[in-house]
């Protein structure tokens, strides 16, 4: 009896093992893969699927996902600048929250935050990905960073020598090697070709050229490593971003990268030779557009192909999203804000081709966390998941959605926006002498990297995004497209003005809603850092 006993007691124990271990795997097995590729600077004229840019452009594969996926339509980004919507992807928080050294220094001398290049993420901060890898997921990243704090970075003392001077070599794989750390310690198992900055910012002009074939010969590194576990692709990529002149993108050097000249060029995506052939062949014009776009759609294309041949596309979730608009790039103007992104799964979503919920790149962090089956608390994030918007559920249509940028703040509530531009005292009261050595300390970095003098006039206004008279790199192009630009309130219906074109905030018919909405905006600025003026 107690041999027969045991006998049931050992069967029963290996029984409740085995299941509990298939148990296991069946979970690690639902939880899908993530991919998330990341763009920079696309205009709407990019994506076929777009009214903008559609017949345009040869991109089999970004017109693939769109196809068979859903196209976020009202996609918006917080701080539509490179580092500060990294760091909203990465983090699901405001840039307002970095806690970064400079960041925090800025903020404490002005009495104010100014969200521009200065958010980076710190080691010790939550990540997406580091909540990812503690889930059990494999994280890696390949591309440009432009967000992790990187230290131990090194200046070239001159901007043309040469890339094979020994010194300079080991400079770069230095700077490489301490950029992949800083990705290791925010929560990546995995980084290679790294950029830790746009390739113009690397230090040596030499290297100041794309290479689009190297960051996707680690990601597809990558993915051919990836093993039973489920993992966390977040592919950055430097394109079309500048430089886009054919001689330092699509064909440059194929061998040249920010680590230095590899001995044999990356032999992942179709080849360069073939870009225009096959623009031509489609009917397209050949120029810097058309060809870096296509140089693109390869990389996603040689993803979607390793995907395939591993076996890993049927459990694999993308996430296409450019970093922000750049019609209005460095402002929170909807050219700059507004930036629709494309969800793929084989399949598709219940909700369909498209989506008009209201979305914000803060809320990607708590969406992939729903996907992956990773519990979270609701206010660990400033974003909000939108995972139940792609399974059908009907989105609110009153969500308020929050946007800073440099002296600016925004809110969009609806078709209605509001935007408040406000300069701390120490810049509304820069001297015409300090004016003038901060504009000559910007154009002397420019001429330096062999780049244009936007202007030599100390006495131009600032811009929304920098306290430079006449505006920096990236939204010096805005300020002549808004007739309220230099309007410290400004209030649009965006139902019948799309573009931002008329400022009501000074009509006494829209003064109720102009008060409503800058109540709207200071719950928001009251639980953020720093002040905002009158406003907070």
């Amino acid at each position: 009896m107690n041999q027969r006993l045991a006998s049931i007691f050992l069967t029963l124990t290996i029984f409740n093992f085995l299941s509990s271990h298939c148990f296991a795997q069946t979970n690690k097995e639902e939880r899908p893969n993530i991919l998330f590729f990341i763009a920079d600077d696309m205009l709407p004229q990019h994506f076929n699927c777009l009214p903008q840019g559609k017949g345009k452009n040869l991109t089999p594969n970004l017109d693939r996902i769109a196809r068979e996926g859903t196209i976020m339509l009202q996609q918006h980004v917080v701080s539509p600048v490179c580092t500060p919507s990294r760091y909203n992807v990465l983090t699901g928080k405001f840039g307002s929250r970095a806690q970064n050294p400079w960041f925090k220094q800025i903020t404490e001398k002005n009495g104010q935050s100014i969200v521009e290049f200065n958010t980076h993420i710190l080691s010790s901060d939550t990540t997406l990905p580091a909540i990812l890898q503690a889930a059990g997921y494999t994280t890696g990243m390949a591309g440009k960073n432009h967000v992790a704090e990187v230290h131990h970075l090194k200046k070239f003392k001159n901007f043309d020598a040469s890339a094979k001077d020994p010194a300079n070599k080991a400079l770069l794989k230095a700077n490489h090697d301490h950029t992949c750390q800083a990705m290791r310690e925010i929560g990546f198992d995995f980084a290679d070709s790294v950029y830790h900055n746009n390739p113009s910012f690397l230090g040596l002009h030499e290297v100041a050229v794309q290479n689009m074939d190297w960051i996707t010969s680690a990601g597809v590194r990558f993915l051919n490593q990836a093993d039973k576990d489920p993992f966390f692709l977040y592919f950055a990529t430097t394109v079309p971003h500048g430089p886009t002149v054919a001689r330092r993108s699509w064909r440059a050097d194929p061998r040249l990268t920010a680590l230095w000249y590899l001995e044999q060029a990356p032999n992942v995506q179709p080849s360069r030779a073939s870009i225009p052939k096959r623009i031509k062949a489609a009917g397209l014009a050949v120029n810097d557009s058309t060809a870096n776009i296509l140089w693109l759609d390869d990389a996603l294309g040689a993803l979607l192909q390793a995907l395939e041949a591993n076996g890993q596309i049927d459990n694999t979730i993308i996430f296409f999203f450019n970093d922000h608009g750049q019609l209005a790039k460095g402002t929170v103007y909807q050219g700059g804000v507004h930036n629709p992104s494309i969800v793929w799964r084989k399949g598709g979503f219940p909700v369909g081709a498209t989506s008009n919920a209201l979305v914000s790149n803060v809320d990607f962090a708590p969406t992939i966390l729903d996907f992956a089956k990773i519990d979270y608390s609701k206010n660990q994030f400033d974003g909000e998941s939108f995972h139940s918007y792609l399974q059908g559920k009907e989105p609110p249509r009153d969500r308020s959605l929050y946007f800073e940028l440099g002296y600016a703040r925004g809110l969009r509530i609806g078709n209605w926006k509001y935007m408040a531009i406000r300069y701390p005292e120490p810049i509304e009261n820069m001297s015409l002498e300090e004016r003038a050595t901060v504009l000559e300390e910007w154009n002397e970095k420019r001429r330096k990297r062999h780049l244009n003098i936007v202007t030599d006039d100390p006495s131009r206004p600032f811009s929304h995004l920098t306290a430079i008279p006449g505006g920096g790199d990236a939204e010096k192009y805005s300020t002549g497209s808004y007739p309220g630009y230099f309007d410290r309130d400004q209030l649009y219906y965006l139902g019948n003005d799309p573009k931002e074109q008329i400022n009501l905030a000074d009509n006494p018919k829209y003064a109720k809603q102009l008060a409503a909405m800058k109540i709207q905006l200071r719950k928001h600025l009251d639980v953020l850092p720093g002040g905002f003026g009158d406003l907070k």
